[in-house]
């Protein structure tokens, strides 16, 4: 007798440099309930996903690393994760990418030697594994590049994108920031709240942050901060569902003002709970709220 017939599952591929922070990424996957596995030969995921398909798996969500150290397979990822696809799975492709300068600072932080140049340069070993990686780049559905990011900030960003989103459904991030710390990369639409008047002038204020009532009050009672987010929420129901119909698997909607810690996280949380009223579900990152 047959078994349960198989169905569709969420696969999300971390690949990328050493060094760039694929082990964060794996740990923030298996944080929002992916089943996680490290370094998975590329022959092995059409059987894995095979296996993790056939229902009462109890696996919805995979999460597998893929990366140089597949020396003999890695020619053949591209073909495994397309066979993947036909197969009726949902597969992304993340690649984490890296400056070279800051590469080379962290494995001389923590000692480390590249693993493609046990006996030679880390330039030396950059330089491989890039060449090795590229095909994979190419075909990548979201190039992260974690130079100016903290391993804090790579998992909040993981962590909000993928931790509420189902298998078909847009994963919405709103992130506030600070301009006096550059803008976020990853960010697919970015607005300007810096025409609000600053609580960090008020000195009662001044302390706390924009989840704080008192500060969020002050930055949201007043009519040009409810009409800026009334145009916002406007723009966002116009265009989500036309991403999604595109094939977008995740937008950033960022609220940047000059340090990050008051009126772009007020206005983030409440452009949060706006979506969350239209039926979408948006994971909220702070990135400079603690900073001094």
């Amino acid at each position: 007798m047959s078994g349960p017939a198989p169905s569709g599952v969420r696969i999300v591929v971390i690949t990328g440099l050493a060094g760039a922070g694929k082990s964060t990424g794996f740990r923030a996957l298996e944080d929002a309930g992916f089943f996680c596995i490290d370094n998975l030969p590329a022959v092995l995921l059409p059987k894995m996903t095979e296996l993790a398909a056939h229902a009462g798996s109890g696996i919805p969500n995979l999460a597998v690393v893929i990366d140089a150290r597949d020396a003999n397979f890695l020619s053949q990822a591209p073909r495994m994760i397309d066979e993947a696809r036909r197969a009726g799975h949902a597969v992304e492709v993340v690649f984490l990418d890296c400056k070279d300068e800051v590469l080379i600072r962290r494995f001389s932080e923590t000692r480390r030697r590249h693993p493609l140049a046990p006996d030679g340069t880390v330039i030396d070993g950059i330089a491989r594994e890039r060449e090795r990686l590229q095909e994979l780049k190419r075909s990548a559905d979201s190039v992260i590049d974690t130079s100016t990011l903290t391993v804090h900030e790579l998992r909040s960003l993981l962590s909000s994108r993928y931790a509420t989103q189902g298998r078909n459904e847009l994963s919405v991030t709103v992130l506030s920031f600070g301009y006096r710390y550059g803008m976020p990369p990853q960010a697919d639409l970015v607005f300007d709240v810096r025409f609000l008047p600053n609580p960090f002038f008020i000195e009662e204020l001044r302390p706390f942050s924009g989840t704080d009532p008192r500060v969020a009050s002050y930055v949201l009672e007043r009519e040009e901060s409810q009409d800026f987010l009334n145009r916002i929420q406007s723009l966002c129901e116009f265009l989500l569902p036309r991403y999604q119909r595109e094939g977008k698997s995740y937008v950033t909607v960022a609220l940047g003002c000059t340090g990050g810690r008051h009126r772009s996280v007020a206005m983030a949380e409440a452009l949060g709970k706006r979506l969350g009223t239209l039926g979408t579900h948006a994971g909220i990152w702070h990135r400079d709220k603690d900073k001094e």
